[in-house]
């Protein structure tokens, strides 16, 4: 490896805002913020608004939409412009 090109690794405390959990993670992220963690260390702190611990698609928690009341809700908006020449009244 050439000297002097590469970013510092080390280690660097994560904070899931939503979440409110914490991930100790090596990473070469810069930021001037630090943070004493329970092992008694400090550490570089970045927040996040999300990561894995509070994402939908993570957690399981991704809302559902209905197919069935998606169609019935475009058939009420756009239905008339549907209807057969024979239909229409």
């Amino acid at each position: 490896m050439k000297p002097n090109i590469h970013p510092e690794y080390r280690q660097v405390l994560f904070h899931d805002m939503a979440a409110d959990a914490y991930f100790l993670v090596g990473s070469t992220i810069q930021t001037e913020r630090t943070k004493t963690w329970s092992d008694g260390n400090t550490y570089p702190y970045v927040p996040l608004d999300v990561s894995s611990a509070s994402h939908p698609i993570y957690t399981g928690k991704q809302k559902q939409i209905s197919s069935e009341g998606r169609m019935a809700n475009f058939g009420k908006k756009f239905g008339r412009f549907l209807a057969t020449k024979g239909d229409a009244s």
